[in-house]
This record gives structure tokens, C-alpha cells and sequence, in this order.
């Protein structure tokens, strides 16, 4: 089915390679960022149809809004398209990362960042968590990215939808469980840029191994 997609913070490594997938994949994809200039220059370098708005004209035009910001710009994101994200599907990809120290675990006082994007959109929003342990230079490539899409939410119905997202832009997609499980795959990325530096891998991911069963 395809629907309008709005990619919040989409002038970003992440965002412009899932709006970039996603519109590939035959989606409507909006970019939004802080500027209408700057979103619209980004959708016209990455072609396929995508265009760009402001990150609150993005988000009021979409029936699906990925929030794909870094943490320190969360909250003024979430309030700048609070007002327009009630009963859609929105899918926070944000990690705690803190720099420096990029390679610890620091999750938020509310425990994750997507209790914390819960809290401040508060409960009208049908919020999933994904898009934690992925790298964004291997998804704005035209290749098979080895690596499994954890989703997380408390709507399973949210959950199954993104799901068939992740699919479409050509990777797997698992139900993580309750968006209290984000804070796994956010504490993950952590680990992940530690192994990347130690090992020097180039993006590590996971892969969740054994034979699965689809859930009913």
C-alpha cells in the first residue's frame, strides 16, 4: 500500500538514506527539516520523486512520520510536529548516543529514548521504536545490508505496518515486543560503535539467528 511518508530530520545521514529506500520502494517520501530550502535541496539530489518541507508541514502532509534525529535535538523536534502526529504511526529511530563517550551506555532518566519521545507526544501517537543498530552509510547504498530492523512498540497492528516497511526497503524486520524493550537496541548501538572501533567494521549490525515461525 502506498502511503505518505514524512522522514523528520531527513537532511541527516539516516534520514536521507530511509527517505531515499523508501521512495525506491514506491512510497510518497517528504523530507522535513528545520529549513523548507534545505529539504527541498536535499529531495532534489536524492530523486525518486521525493520532495521537502519544513519538519511540521512534513509531518501534518504524512500518514507515517520516522523521526531520525540526534538525541540532543529530540525534544525541539518532537515539539515542533507534536501538533500534527495525533493517531499516525510514528517511528523514533533516535539513540541516547552523548558525545564523547559514544561507545557507553547512557540511556535517559525515562529509560530509553522512545519512552522519552512517548512522553513528550504523549498517548494519541502510535509510536514504534526502530532503526537503532543499522548503519546509514550501508543504507544509502544500493546493496543488501546484513542486518536485522528491530521493532518495538506497544500497538502491535504499528508494529506489523513498519514491519512491512523495513521489508520493502529490502531488509528484515522483527517484532522486538513492548516499546519498554527499545532500550536494548538503543543500549546496543553503544556496543555496536565500540566493536566498530576495536575491530575496525565496517558498521556492525545484528542478525538474530534459528528458524522462525511468522507470528499469527
Amino acid at each position: 500500500m502506498t502511503q505518505t511518508i514524512a522522514v523528520i530530520g531527513g537532511t541527516g545521514k539516516l534520514g536521507s538514506a530511509l527517505a531515499w529506500r523508501l521512495a525506491r520502494a514506491g512510497q510518497r517520501v517528504i523530507i522535513g527539516s528545520r529549513t523548507a530550502e534545505s529539504a527541498a535541496a536535499k529531495a532534489a539530489a536524492l530523486g525518486h520523486g521525493l520532495t521537502g518541507m519544513t519538519n511540521a508541514d512534513a509531518a501534518a502532509a504524512a500518514d507515517v512520520v520516522f523521526v531520525t534525529v540526534p538525541f540532543a535535538a529530540q525534544e525541539a523536534t518532537l515539539g515542533e510536529i507534536g501538533a500534527h502526529v495525533s493517531g499516525k504511526i510514528v517511528v523514533e529511530t533516535t539513540v541516547p548516543l552523548m558525545p564523547p563517550k559514544v561507545t557507553r551506555v547512557q540511556l535517559p532518566a525515562e529509560g530509553s529514548a522512545a519512552a522519552r519521545a512517548q512522553g513528550l507526544l504523549g498517548e494519541g501517537v502510535r509510536l514504534v521504536s526502530a532503526f537503532h543498530n543499522v548503519a546509514a552509510h550501508k543504507l544509502a547504498e544500493d546493496i543488501t545490508v546484513e542486518c536485522d530492523i528491530l521493532v518495538f512498540g506497544d500497538d502491535k497492528d504499528a508494529r506489523t505496518e513498519v514491519i512491512a516497511l523495513v521489508e520493502a526497503i529490502g531488509l528484515r524486520g522483527l517484532h522486538g515486543g513492548a516499546l519498554v524493550n527499545s532500550a536494548a537496541a538503543e543500549a546496543m548501538t553503544s556496543l555496536l560503535i565500540f566493536i566498530n572501533k576495536t575491530y575496525q567494521v565496517d558498521g556492525a549490525g545484528i542478525r538474530i539467528t534459528g528458524a522462525m515461525t511468522p507470528p499469527a
